[in-house]
């Protein structure tokens, strides 16, 4: 077997019993580290990030025989990390009582004492900038800027029309360029 990653062999691999295991095993090594910086980027902790990867990843096995291949596989996995993440953040909205369209200042207070966060003064007000974006916004903009994810992509991932995204990153760019300029 070529050591190459297909994603329509591995999709037929997963729905042969005999291959599942494996051809899972195969999805973890692809998907890892691109799920891991999405979730990092949204709750900022290395040890929570870390937590969820593991949590999308139980909860893609526990469903795989659900998945049909109607979307890409890794629409299905980022899906399932963006839910568990979102899912996570409610949580420590409702632990920090901050309200629904508040703001969260807990993440900034993370991020400042966060011992693997390594940027420089420009990158942590950039970061700070972007977790006062609201959590859709915040997807967004970390997705199609840090991530480089097209339009298109994102708009499978999250279920949103392509116009309503475009819409979502501007309001979050003036929002960011509004906050950096009013912190210098």
């Amino acid at each position: 077997m070529s050591s190459a990653y297909n994603e329509e062999v591995i999709v037929a691999r997963l729905q042969d019993p005999r291959h599942c295991r494996e051809a899972f095993t195969q999805v973890v090594k692809q998907y890892s580290e691109s799920l891991y910086w999405q979730i990092r980027k949204m709750v900022v902790s290395h040890d929570d990030a870390d937590d969820l990867l593991q949590n999308t990843f139980l909860k893609a096995w526990q469903n795989i025989i659900y998945f049909r291949g109607d979307a890409r596989l890794s629409t299905w996995l980022y899906r399932i990390a963006i839910n568990e993440t979102l899912t996570f953040l409610a949580r420590q909205r409702q632990q920090n009582n901050v309200p629904l369209d508040g703001e969260d200042s807990f993440l900034i207070e993370q991020l400042e004492s966060d011992e693997w966060f390594d940027g420089d003064e420009a990158q942590r007000l950039l970061q700070e900038a972007v977790f006062r974006l609201p959590e859709k916004q915040r997807l967004i903009f970390n997705m199609h800027y840090f991530d480089e994810m097209k339009y298109e992509d994102i708009s499978r991932i999250l279920g949103t029309s392509v116009g309503a995204l475009k819409a979502s990153y501007h309001h979050a760019v003036k929002k960011i360029e509004e906050y950096l300029t009013s912190t210098n």
